[in-house]
């Protein structure tokens, strides 16, 4: 059987969990009575016997066979998005100086989540995390690019011959940044680079950073949008932090939405305490 979540027949064509029942079925793990509750469940459409829950993802085609497509447990949500890791894994595995990945999803302070990328690289190959990264964008949504992509010499391998996920290491600040670091050049950048690094909680931030690369979302805009109205006294829509994710762009728009009240107070008195400080 391909049900949904309710265990319902999916559609043709259409993902769902894949269950095994009849009369070969197993009657349980031996010694597990726990597993075996959790994975043995009752059938509806047999009533009296059981069904195996595989943890299987896959589809049924016109002919009536089963496409598999991966694991159930490799399936996250993030920010509203449903994400197949394999699908991420598969895409990087295909570009060149690949020999293997994994991706996991890592939990911040501030309770969202970020996909992170482990590559292993082959021999004297020295991968860019950039190209890595404008690659992916080639052939995944924006949602599914890893925020950081770490380049490893070997993935860790467990007893089982599988990637040790518990032994891959935390991402460094240059797994996330790709591009050249350049620090804040006025007031405003700096004050923006401060407000992106306590809601990224990242420790460098350079003014041609992309903010979603860093790790950004949605929810952390509305963030920056207040620390912004708090800071700098500048209501900026949300539409504007979308479309504008560096802080050197940012910067020239808050500097133009200033511009009015520097002009009238050119016309009126002058404020030479406020000029020689560079208040904005």
């Amino acid at each position: 059987y391909v049900l949904d979540e309710q265990r319902r027949p999916v559609p043709v064509g259409v993902p769902g969990e894949i269950y095994v029942g009849g009369m070969g079925l197993a009657d349980g793990y031996m010694n597990r009575p726990e597993l075996t509750s959790q994975v043995f469940v009752s059938n509806p459409f047999e009533p009296g016997s059981r069904m195996y829950k595989t943890g299987d993802l896959g589809r049924i085609l016109e002919d009536g066979a089963i496409e598999i497509s991966g694991r159930i447990d490799d399936q996250v949500k993030i920010r509203g998005y449903r994400i197949e890791l394999g699908e991420i894994e598969t895409a990087l595995n295909l570009l060149p100086g690949v020999i293997e990945s994994s991706v996991i999803v890592r939990a911040q302070e501030n309770d969202s989540k970020q996909l992170v990328a482990y590559c292993e690289s082959e021999p004297e190959n020295n991968l860019d995390v950039a190209e890595l990264k404008s690659r992916l964008k080639q052939h995944l949504p924006f949602y599914m690019v890893p925020s950081a992509i770490v380049v490893l010499d070997k993935l860790p391998i467990n007893p089982n011959g599988k990637v040790d996920k518990k032994a891959l290491p935390e991402p460094t600040q240059a797994d996330f940044v790709t591009t050249e670091f350049v620090d804040g050049r006025t007031e405003v950048e700096r004050a923006l680079i401060g407000i992106w690094k306590d809601v990224l909680e990242l420790d460098r931030v350079g003014i041609y950073d992309d903010f979603f690369e860093l790790g950004g979302h949605s929810l952390l805009i509305n963030k920056v949008s207040t620390r912004i109205k708090q800071q700098l006294s500048i209501e900026l829509p949300l539409r504007t932090l979308f479309e504008v994710p560096t802080i050197a762009a940012l910067g020239e728009i808050i500097k133009a939405m200033q511009m009015p009240a520097a002009d009238a107070n050119d016309q009126g008195e002058w404020d030479e305490e406020e000029f020689e400080e560079g208040s904005l």
